[in-house]
C-alpha cells in the first residue's frame, strides 16, 4: 500500500499530471515517432513497462497512453502492447489488493460490492469478462474487487487480457488515425 501511495504522491508532486497531456503528445508527436522508428524494440518494451506502471499505480493516463500506442506503433501492434502492459499492471494491483489490504476491503464491502461478490461467486470467468467488455465500472475497481473475493489469478488474468482487447483496439485505432 505504501508503494502505491508513494508512487501517486510522486506522480503529482513531480507535476507529471501537467506534462503528460494531449497537448504535449501533439507537440512532440514527430519527435516521438522518429525515436520509435529508430529504436523500435526498446520503444515497445518501454511502452509496455510504462503502461504497466500507470495501471499498477492507477494513474489517470490510460486513455492517453492507449492513444499514444496507436499513434506510435499503429493499431494492431499498439493494441497488443497496450493490452500486455495493462494486463501486467492490473495483475500487480490485483496481487497487491489480495495480499496487502484485501481483508480490510472485504470487511468494509458495502452492498454494491456484495452484489458484485454474488456475481463473481456464480461464475467468476463470465462475470469478470463482462465487467471488462462493458466498462461500466472503473478499471481500478475491477482490478481490486476480484482480489478481495479471492478470484484465482489465472481467471483474473485471462478475463482481463481478453476483456480489454476491444476497447483498447478502438482507442489505438483513434490514436493511429
Amino acid at each position: 500500500i505504501g508503494v502505491l501511495v508513494v508512487g501517486l504522491v510522486l506522480f503529482f508532486a513531480a507535476g507529471l499530471h501537467r506534462i503528460l497531456t494531449f497537448d504535449a503528445l501533439r507537440t512532440h508527436r514527430v519527435d516521438l515517432a522518429a525515436w520509435v522508428a529508430e529504436h523500435r524494440l526498446l520503444a515497445a518494451l518501454l511502452y509496455v513497462a510504462a503502461y504497466a506502471v500507470l495501471v499498477a499505480f492507477s494513474l489517470p493516463l490510460a486513455a492517453l497512453a492507449t492513444l499514444l500506442g496507436g499513434l506510435l506503433f499503429d493499431t494492431v501492434l499498439g493494441s497488443a502492447l497496450a493490452v500486455v502492459g495493462a494486463t501486467i499492471g492490473a495483475i500487480a494491483v490485483f496481487l497487491a489488493a489480495r495480499s496487502a489490504f484485501g481483508n480490510l476491503l472485504r470487511a468494509r464491502a458495502d452492498s454494491f460490492l456484495g452484489r458484485m461478490e454474488a456475481g463473481i461467486r456464480r461464475d467468476a470467468f463470465s462475470y469478470l469478462l463482462f465487467l471488462r467488455l462493458i466498462p461500466v465500472f472503473p478499471f481500478w475497481l475491477v482490478n481490486i474487487a476480484p482480489a478481495v473475493f479471492k478470484v484465482p489469478v489465472r481467471t483474473y488474468a485471462i478475463t482481463t487480457f481478453l476483456g480489454i482487447i476491444p476497447g483498447t483496439a478502438v482507442y489505438c485505432s483513434v490514436g493511429a488515425g
